[in-house]
């Protein structure tokens, strides 16, 4: 249930924060780029959401959905008829909080797996499905009688567009492969990274990240440092804040914090690999890649009928503009303002047709 007055506190909070931000941007250069202003927008767009419960609730079907075959995660399932705007009814819960590592202790639970778990739950969320909890603090996670985590409160939820889930399993893989120079391309690829900058010396500036904490233990790696350098090789490179992404970095850290204290000698690359190459195989494999552009085609030939019958309507009102004078409707302004885009498109699909018909004989 949402808290008296909530709703108010938060956009003063807000205003606030925002105020802090658009002044900062005019007075510095550095704040510029990390985007304060985006960064609040980002969050004033979250809070939004976390305000209307029926989303949270919708937020929560979905990852149910997503998740049902999972064997070591599962979520509360959702009771519609007792939930509205400010009233969220879920399942009941019976589990041991994350956060009480000695209750675990006590009911014999595999301490070292839970962390692998936890780690590869978020990745495969992640990567699998492009939507998971921006919210996995201790408080919010649970182990049920069966050894599975649990999640509640959904109301801060992040999304990944398969693009953003393609860098991100090939920046992952790259650290773990060692292959610092293909991470550095997949930087620039994404356009992390300003184009004027060289990919080779990105690559050095990686490197001297991956390689400290390359092999070791959660325990021998200080993420304090980790964290300096990482900001001190985004400012080096001129690399602006991402606020689409904050969300995933904020839980990442959180996630990996929360396995080091349920196993402090976890190794974080040799855990993610199979989650990573599991997606690598499925998605940017020869045969997967081929699968995906002929789905593509599909989806392009499926639009040819319609693209033709606008360009048989576009030459009949170019035909009557010029025959008789009838005024041009917006579809021929939109054609004679970007004539080459238009038929060079035209052009490309017909030829597309052909091939396909060519390669279907």
């Amino acid at each position: 249930m949402l808290r008296p007055s909530i709703e108010r506190r938060f956009a003063a909070d807000l205003a606030a924060f925002g105020f802090v931000a658009r002044n900062a941007e005019l007075l510095s250069a550095e704040a510029r780029r990390l985007r304060l202003v985006g960064v609040i927008e980002t969050l004033g767009r979250s809070v939004a959401l976390e305000m209307d419960l029926r989303l949270e609730a919708a937020a929560l079907s979905e990852m149910a959905e997503n998740t049902r075959d999972d064997s070591d995660f599962r979520v509360p399932r959702v009771e519609w008829d007792y939930t509205a705007r400010n009233v969220l009814t879920m399942e009941w819960i019976d589990g041991t909080p994350l956060s009480d590592r000695a209750a675990l202790a006590a009911r014999d639970l595999d301490l070292p797996r839970l962390g692998r778990a936890l780690i590869q739950t978020f990745l495969r969320h992640a990567l699998r499905d492009g939507f998971f909890h921006a919210d996995m603090h201790p408080g919010n996670l649970f182990v049920d009688a069966e050894g599975r985590l649990v999640a509640v409160d959904f109301g801060i939820m992040g999304r990944l567009r398969p693009e953003e889930r393609r860098f991100l399993a090939e920046i992952l893989l790259g650290f773990i492969t060692r292959d610092y120079l293909r991470t550095a391309e997949v930087h620039f690829e994404a356009g992390y990274v300003p184009a004027h900058h060289s990919v080779e010396s990105f690559a050095q500036a990686i490197r001297a990240i991956g390689e400290p904490i390359h092999k070791r233990t959660a325990e021998e790696i200080s993420m304090a440092k980790l964290l300096t350098l990482l900001f001190e090789v985004t400012g080096l490179f001129d690399m602006r804040t991402r606020p689409e992404a904050l969300m995933l970095q904020k839980t990442m850290v959180v996630v990996e914090g929360m396995a080091r204290t349920l196993d402090p000698r976890l190794d974080i690359w040799t855990t993610a690999e199979p989650v990573v190459r599991e997606w690598i195989a499925h998605h940017l494999s020869p045969a997967a890649q081929f699968e995906g552009a002929a789905r593509e085609a599909g989806q392009l030939l499926a639009r040819i009928p319609g693209l033709l019958r606008r360009a048989l309507r576009v030459a009949e009102q170019i035909d009557l503009a010029t025959c008789r004078g009838v005024a041009l409707t917006s579809e021929v302004a939109a054609w004679e303002r970007e004539p080459w885009r238009l038929r060079w498109g035209m052009i490309a699909l017909l030829a597309i047709v052909a091939l396909l018909a060519w390669w279907g004989w």
